[in-house]
């Protein structure tokens, strides 16, 4: 059930509906007024009581009327030659009552039509359709000028200033409409790069940790491999199966991006039931880390020969579950570094829950000849530190990274934590 609010008045009603309506009240008043009413003491020159009695004017009035309609009717299929024929249709009704002048009513139809036409058009078809009624203004002014039968104030001047003031409105219509589908295209092309960002922090994140301890328990499987057959079998075990929970997450990870391109390229129809009557289980979403998971992550890491100390400090509770992830991924990504760069065989993560913010470092002391190689600086072709200073930058926190005084790198990064977040977690899982 949709929970919009309905449009207004003015945009649920046709503009080929507007136009009708306005002009087929001008010319119905003036029928009534001046021809079906009592004759009264006031008469005008332009709608004579005789003025319809022959059947050529009722036939002109009658084709005015059909063109009008049928001008209003194609106005959104076929705008241009629709805004003519509203045109032709009210020069036929001055030929109908003889006239020698367009009534500003009358003409009030081609003004709407005329802010239709400028609203949707590109903006020479619009200035062409605002020439072609200003000159059908110039058409019935200029024949009074030269021979002298104006004695009064022309109207077409005022018509001309209304024809003006149309085009602007629906000029400025266009305008704004281009404005906002310009910024609609800026703002889905920003989500396309912040979630391309987002899908490389994850596979870079979740393969650059399991990738290193692969490496090192293959490196050193192949320096016992004949003196001590157990630990290499030992470390390949590790291996494979190190191996098999990296391409399992990868396969979550494609598997949900297929997943939504299939959503987006399905009718709209068949949005509200993706994936029913073809056979295929959908992919579930990737699984989402918490930092209990870094004793887990210190175990494997420590299993293939880098020692992880974690410490643990303030109260320990659940926050919510974007602070969890990242954190989660500072800390495995520091970890993967020391293992890849540092060629230390130990580092420590401290987690510090804080009452208003988390606070994770994890340091390593470098090569045992203590020269200052660090971590992944992030230059070159590294992104780890780019991806982990993203990460903090969109959960409004601080990020710092680089070698320590004594040697070595540190990796430190506070992401603020509403003070009630952890409660209502808590709150939340007890219920």
């Amino acid at each position: 059930m949709s929970t919009s609010p309905p449009l207004p008045l003015v945009k649920r009603i046709p503009p080929g509906l507007w136009t009708a309506l306005a002009w087929c009240a001008a010319a119905v008043q003036a029928v009534v007024e001046f021809v079906l009413m009592p004759p009264r003491q006031a008469y005008s020159l332009s709608y004579p009581r005789d003025g319809l009695d022959s059947l050529r004017a009722r036939a002109l009035l009658a084709l005015a009327f059909v063109l009008v309609l049928a001008g209003a009717a194609l106005l959104r299929r076929r705008t241009v030659p629709a805004y003519g024929l509203v045109i032709v249709a009210t020069i036929v009704s001055t030929l109908a009552w003889r006239q020698d002048e367009i009534p500003p009513t009358q003409f009030l139809a081609v003004d709407v039509a005329l802010c239709y036409v400028a609203a949707t058009r590109p903006r020479r078809t619009t200035l062409a359709a605002a020439a072609a009624a200003l000159g059908v203004l110039a058409g019935y002014l200029a024949p009074r000028l030269i021979t002298g039968s104006e004695s009064g104030t022309a109207s077409e001047p005022f018509m001309a200033l209304t024809v003006i003031i149309a085009w602007l409105i629906g000029n400025s219509v266009h305008q704004s409409r281009a404005h906002t589908a310009d910024l609609h295209a800026r703002a889905a092309a920003q989500a396309v790069i912040a979630e391309r960002l987002r899908i490389a922090r994850e596979m870079h994140d979740t393969v650059a940790h399991s990738i290193g301890i692969i490496a090192l328990q293959a490196g050193a499987a192949a320096r016992v491999v004949e003196t001590q057959p157990a630990r290499a079998h030992e470390a390949m075990l590790t291996v494979e199966k190190v191996g098999r929970e990296t391409l399992a997450g990868l396969r979550r990870m494609l598997g949900t991006l297929r997943e939504a391109d299939r959503e987006e390229a399905q009718p709209a129809r068949d949005r509200h039931g993706p994936g029913l009557g073809t056979g295929q289980a959908q992919a579930p979403p990737p699984a989402a880390f918490v930092l209990a998971d870094i004793e887990r992550l210190a175990a494997t890491t420590t299993a293939a020969g880098v020692r992880v100390d974690v410490w643990w400090r303030g109260n320990c509770r659940p926050l919510p579950a974007d602070v969890e992830l990242a954190s989660f991924r500072i800390v495995q990504e520091s970890v993967a570094n020391v293992v890849r760069h540092s060629g230390a065989r130990s580092c420590r993560v401290r987690v510090d829950y804080r009452e208003d913010e988390l606070v994770i470092e994890v340091c390593d002391r470098g090569k045992d000849t203590g020269t200052d190689t660090g971590t992944d600086t992030g230059t070159g072709t590294g992104f780890g530190l780019a991806g982990m200073e993203e990460r903090i930058a969109l959960l409004q926190g601080g990020f710092t990274a680089g070698p320590r005084p004594g040697g070595g790198f540190r990796v430190a990064a506070r992401i603020p934590v509403p003070s009630a977040a952890g409660n209502e977690a808590e709150a939340g899982s007890r219920q």
